[in-house]
């Protein structure tokens, strides 16, 4: 939304709390009361006629359930709200077609979280250069890391202030991330050159101008397997086999139905912390790659690719098996390591902050059609680092990477961009339908 020379930003900023044993533990009480109405809220809705299923009838019922269970109302009630109005988004994302239909959250596999959706209530306050001090419903007074400045006290008004913030908790420890809106002067044009980005595992970024950028670790170990822990160093990999060898030992003395040990929680933390370090250091790798692209380029092609697609399995069924399970496993793994959908959303609010635009094109046959001639033709990736075209009029050769992100940008030259929607390029369709194809 802008307003004349003016323009309103919305972003998070993560800070790291410092809380003391007894506070960590109420915010957990709090994380596994917001994980628990969620779930009481999904027994709710499916048990409900679908006359029913009413947004006024579930407030009516989180209030009843926050009154009759104490456990429950260890959560504040904005925060009780705030699981509904998720809840429901849920279900409109899935109505859309954008999303799965929602679905009971495992104590394990869901992320601690409690939202505060009023930022009037945090009453933040820099106490030096290093700490600030945020009020946090039920916990009081809490510390935390200030690493950048926050429109707070004077500095704050209509359209600079903290709209609200979320606790989050990982392997470090609790953190809160606000969610602050700026007005900001407009960013003018961006006038860089245009690049079109082939994302890939063998090498992460292939740009078409052939300054290709890479994270200087293998993607696949000399066997052929994907290395799922390329972004540690190798006393680390060794630390996070010897601790994975030693869970599965210890899961073996586990009975079923038997309540797991704590050394083996206290092993399963251990191998969290390094998962944890290397998807920090790769999403490290990914704010400063993705911000020198938004600054040096003003136009930046990408595909439209269906990643939970790509990452399907290749089992198959017992009447019709899978072939090449094990090769399509691994390369799932990498796929997924790589994140390529964090860094098309990276890309995207980055060059809007500089004055660019990121388009997306249709992802079929970028990388199968020669750049050259453009023609498709069998034969023509027989290795995967390397683009042969077949056509006896063509013969051209070139590093495949590099091939599919000229058909990138060739096929934004053409028009062949997708539609954006709300400020960013998306592709909307109906679910279970195939995605076009490129012409």
């Amino acid at each position: 939304m802008s307003q004349g020379a003016f323009v309103k930003r919305q972003f998070g900023h993560r800070a790291r709390l410092v809380l003391p044993y007894a506070e960590v533990l109420k915010a957990d009480e709090q994380a596994h009361a917001a994980r628990t109405m969620w779930n009481c809220l999904h027994a709710w809705w499916q048990m409900m006629p679908k006359g029913k299923r009413t947004l006024a009838n579930a407030d009516a019922a989180i209030r009843q359930a926050r009154n009759d269970v104490d456990f429950l109302a260890v959560l504040p009630a904005q925060a009780a709200q705030a699981v509904l109005k998720t809840y429901y988004q849920a279900w409109k994302n899935c109505w859309d077609g954008r999303a799965d239909a929602p679905n009971f959250k495992g104590r394990f596999r869901s992320v601690m979280s409690v939202d505060i959706p009023q930022g009037r209530d945090l009453q933040i306050k820099r106490v030096h250069r290093r700490w600030g001090q945020v009020n946090i419903p039920y916990l009081g007074r809490v510390r935390f890391r200030w690493t950048r400045s926050l429109p707070i006290g004077k500095h704050a008004n209509a359209d600079n202030r903290i709209t609200g913030a979320r606790l989050v908790k990982d392997h470090l420890g609790w953190h809160i991330a606000f969610r602050v809106m700026t007005l900001e002067s407009a960013p003018s044009p961006h006038e860089g050159p245009e690049v079109g980005i082939d994302a890939g595992v063998n090498l992460p970024l292939a740009l078409s101008d052939g300054n290709h950028i890479d994270h200087g670790r293998p993607a696949r170990l000399q066997d052929g397997q994907a290395d799922r822990d390329k972004w540690l160093n190798p006393d680390e990999k060794a630390k996070l086999l010897r601790l994975e060898r030693q869970a599965a030992e210890r899961k073996q003395h586990c009975k079923p139905g038997q309540r797991t040990s704590r050394r083996l929680h206290h092993t399963y933390d251990q191998i969290r912390g390094l998962r944890a370090k290397a998807t920090r250091r790769h999403q490290d790798w990914q704010h400063k790659t993705t911000t020198a692209l938004a600054q040096q380029y003003g136009t930046v092609v990408v595909e439209a690719l269906t990643i939970t697609n790509m990452v399907k399995s290749a089992k198959g069924t017992i009447e019709e098996p899978g072939k090449n399970v094990a090769q399509k496993s691994g390369l799932n793994r990498s796929i997924s390591q790589e994140a390529w959908g964090r860094t098309v959303t990276m890309l995207a609010y980055k060059t809007a902050r500089y004055g660019g635009a990121l388009h997306k094109v249709p992802a079929p046959n970028t990388s199968l059609r020669c750049s050259a001639c453009g023609f498709i033709t069998p034969g023509s990736r027989e290795d995967q680092a390397t683009f042969i075209c077949k056509n006896p009029d063509c013969d051209f050769e070139a590093n495949a990477d590099w091939n599919a992100a000229q058909n990138i940008l060739h096929l934004y030259r053409m028009g062949h961009a997708l539609i954006p929607a709300a400020g960013r390029a998306v592709v909307r369709r109906a679910r279970h339908v195939k995605p076009p194809t490129a012409r």
